[in-house]
């Protein structure tokens, strides 16, 4: 079985490699492609991989190349992990917001319009090259935006799912905190891709989220940056990125008094490419564990072992709504329960959406709608649109500043803003 990995050469690639060497039961995989333009990273990051699964005891081999065609012929599944733009453009995403009061960050608000102007065209173009070499592939979407990503390759006609580790993380750490297996456990996770709510976590079948809210409010509070009032008084665990919304103006001030992640996460990846670099790491690095994408590898072996081996068993992915949320079109991409077999991933029934929730969930899907029209089609008027719809910005002078200020600095990227 042959995978291929588009963005083969990011630090988060070992964390997948560990996941196939671990899970090899679960995913028989023979061959591994990492495609990545830099030719650098690509190396380094084939060569940790190839040393971490000998020492595992894997016989797959790892095969490097630059050419999309040549990494993806013949694979089954073929996962999306790239940046366009490096952290350099990350840090524009993350930095540029704040100079209109908004916050900056790399999925949500301006700096996620701003990634998915210049990620949507490549993510396409590339898929089509999926579809010439390897037309029976599943393409598994781990590039954020993921839910306008998704959305982009659904509508274009592709084989396609996106994959986000945020439920995965928190089952996973509800698990150990109870000391239970986590596939004891299952959650009410619902929402849109950095845009959800658990709104019940079930133990072999009992609901047991009001008594780790009534027992651990505090501390689930504090790591998410709210206030436990908040938590108790909604029933619910948000999505760390809600914080976003419901702490708004302490997040901008925050993020104005420090660096930005995106300089945190460059420093750390110069440090994992020198272990990379080290003939003696045959393992992965604990120093991943900060980089992001816990548990990443998990789901992703997951998901595609239920698409190729048919399973049917539940995961948390992102798809069509299809009715499932009523408020939204069939088209939207929602992120929440689904059963996966060999014919995809298939929405399953959800509770009716409390209106709180509701709410913000249409009015982020309806920015997605605009936000992908302006990716596809380009222009400021679009962008602009965009940037209007989206709650966190929503004021016409501050869009239309942004829209100006994102595509300046976009310009690299987007051909279409170049006057």
């Amino acid at each position: 079985m042959k995978l291929a990995v588009v963005g083969g050469g990011s630090t988060y690639t070992p964390e997948l490699i560990d996941g196939f060497a671990r899970l090899r039961e679960e995913l028989p995989v023979t061959e591994i492609a990492l495609i990545d333009p830099d030719e650098s990273r690509r190396e380094l990051v084939a060569g940790v991989s190839r040393r971490m699964l000998a020492h595992a005891g894997h016989p797959a081999r790892v095969v490097a190349t630059s050419s999309v065609a040549e990494g993806v012929a013949g694979a089954r599944a073929v996962l999306f992990q790239l940046r366009v733009g490096g952290q350099a453009a990350r840090e524009v995403d993350e930095t540029l917001p704040l100079e209109c009061g908004c916050v900056g960050q790399e999925t949500t608000g301006a700096g996620g319009l701003a990634k998915a102007l210049r990620t949507v065209p490549v993510v396409l173009e590339l898929a089509e090259t999926v579809r010439r070499h390897a037309p029976d592939a599943w393409i598994v979407d781990f590039t954020n935006p993921v839910g306008i990503v998704t959305r982009a390759l659904l509508d274009a006609g592709h084989r396609a799912i996106g994959l986000c580790n945020v439920a995965i993380g928190v089952q996973r750490r509800f698990a150990a905190r109870l000391g239970v297996d986590p596939a004891r456990l299952s959650l009410g996770h619902v929402g849109l891709n950095h845009l959800t709510w658990v709104r019940s976590v079930h133990l072999d079948g009992a609901d047991v989220l009001p008594s780790i809210l009534a027992e651990h409010a505090e501390e689930l509070a504090d790591g998410l940056g709210l206030r436990a009032g908040l938590l108790r008084r909604l029933g619910v665990i948000p999505s760390y990125y809600l914080r976003y919304f419901y702490a708004h103006d302490a997040v901008v001030r925050e993020q104005r008094a420090k660096p930005s992640r995106a300089a945190e996460v460059a420093a750390m990846e110069a440090r994992l490419l020198k272990m990379y670099a080290d003939p003696a790491v045959v393992e992965k690095p604990e120093l991943l564990g900060e980089r992001g994408g816990a548990f990443y590898s998990e789901a992703a072996v997951a998901l595609i072992a239920s698409l190729l081996g048919d399973r049917g068993d539940t995961q948390i992915v992102n798809l069509r709504n299809r009715g499932t949320l009523p408020f939204l079109g069939d088209e939207a991409v929602i992120e929440a329960p689904a059963r996966i077999t060999a014919s995809g991933a298939e929405p399953l029934p959800v509770p009716p959406v409390e209106p709180l929730f509701a709410g913000l969930i249409a009015n982020v899907s309806a920015y997605e709608t605009l936000a992908l029209d302006a990716a596809l089609h380009g222009g400021a008027d679009r962008v602009r649109d965009a940037l209007l719809a989206h709650p966190l910005i929503g004021q016409d002078e501050i869009a239309e500043r942004l829209t100006g200020l994102l595509l300046e600095a976009g310009r690299a990227h987007l051909p279409w803003a170049v006057r």
